[in-house]
Order: structure tokens, then sequence, then C-alpha cells
């Protein structure tokens, strides 16, 4: 099942998940882009987005409006749907109308590969290859990976750094998809959030910091997500 988390009230851009995307709210925009490959929920905190998500066909959950993340607001959802503890969960943001899903898919075979091989992943997420110059923006996370494709650290700083500072070096850019099973799902939201949490305002990193691990598929894409008005404007652009 593909869940978006879709809070009505961003701080950097009020009221974004509604913003019109080519005709559609933004939140229902992305719910189409991946609505060919699983079962797509909305779980949100207004019932304005209940409103909407049934006029375009979706079904929505009513969430509190207290979570602090978009984790927090699905492990709710599946909750409150009874799913399987074997049920695959892709949290898919709201703010991403542009995903491939190619994308998706990929995070959903990793998460069924987990699930065959009775692999000890908490997380499944993806990551694209930037540039030096997109990788300078703190809102494009970097993902810092071992050799086996695991996370080991995610950040908004520019790493690693390139001592020898070579100006065409490639960066891991981290993109926001995340795949659990409903059973790793509630687990990381009984976790309590972790320092570096709470610094880079990645909730991804209370993981690692448990010592859970973060499984990493490579992919390529264009999307990114839509955190500032000059982020929709890029994106109209690229994308119209």
């Amino acid at each position: 099942m593909i869940i978006i988390p879709a809070r009505l009230n961003s701080s950097r851009f009020a009221n974004k998940i509604l913003v019109d995307i080519l005709g559609l709210p933004m939140v229902i925009k992305t719910a189409k882009q991946v609505s060919s490959l699983d079962k797509v929920v909305i779980a949100t905190d207004s019932q304005e987005v209940i409103d909407l998500a049934k006029e375009h066909g979706f079904d929505a959950v009513l969430t509190s409006s207290a979570h602090q993340s978009g984790t927090d607001r699905i492990n709710e959802a599946v909750n409150i749907l009874n799913l399987d503890d074997d049920e695959i969960i892709v949290n898919v943001q709201a703010d991403e109308p542009f995903i491939e899903t190619q994308v998706v898919q990929a995070v959903i075979n990793r998460v069924q590969t987990v699930k065959d091989n009775n692999e000890d992943v908490m997380i499944v997420s993806c990551h694209k290859e930037i540039s030096s110059d997109l990788a300078d923006d703190p809102n494009h996370v970097k993902v810092i990976l071992d050799d086996n494709s695991n996370a080991i650290y995610f950040s908004r700083a520019k790493v690693p750094y390139h001592r020898d500072h070579y100006d065409n070096s490639l960066y891991n850019g981290h993109l926001g998809i995340y795949g659990f099973t409903k059973k790793s799902l509630n687990n990381f939201c009984l976790l309590n959030p972790s320092k570096l949490e709470t610094i880079e305002k990645l909730e991804q990193l209370r993981a690692i910091d448990n010592g859970h691990t973060i499984a990493m598929v490579k992919v390529e894409s264009k999307s990114f997500g839509i955190d500032t008005q000059e982020d929709l404007d890029n994106a109209l652009r690229i994308f119209n």
C-alpha cells in the first residue's frame, strides 16, 4: 500500500499540498502519479483534504494534528486500517507530484526482497547522483553509503567533504521515499527521537542512531520535493 502523508499547514509554503499542479491539487497529482503501482491512501489532519481525496476517488484517513512527522502520521493510518504486519507500506510525500513510478517500484521491490530473505532492515529508501552545485543546497539531503548500499549517515551538509575540491564530484542525493513492512514501521515509530535527528531535522537518522539498517536503492530521477514557491516554479518549468 502507498500512503501519502498530507499535513495541510506548512511552515515554508502555506497550504502547498493544495496548490495547482497542471490542473490538480498537488496531493491529488501525487496520488494519481503512483496509483498504477498499488492502492493509494491519503493520511491527513484535514477534513478538507479528506473531502478532496473522496472527490477524486481516493481513500483517506483522518489522523491526529499533533504528529511531528509524516512517518508518524502514516503509522497511525496503518493501525487505523488494521493492516497485516507483513504488508508493504511505501511513504510517498505529498509534495512529489512528478515522482517517477519506476522510483517507487524500485523501493517496493527492495522491501519485497527484505521480506523474502528475512533481512535485518528497518527501512528501504533511495538515492540518485546529484551534482556538486546541487549538493550545496541544504534542502537537497545527501546520504553516505557503505559498501553494501546501506546508509551510514544523512545530512543537509555537503558530505562527503572532498578535501581536494573536485568541482566535478558527484554526490548521493536522498529521495524521500520510504518503504517498510507494517511491523518495521510500527517499530520505527516506537523509537524516541534521536539527537542527530533533532539537529539535522531528518527523522531517518533515528533508525541509524538506534543501530537499525536503512537499505538504499540507486535510481534515476528528475523529480524533487516542492518545499517553496521557487521549487514550484522550477518544477512547472521542467515538467510542464
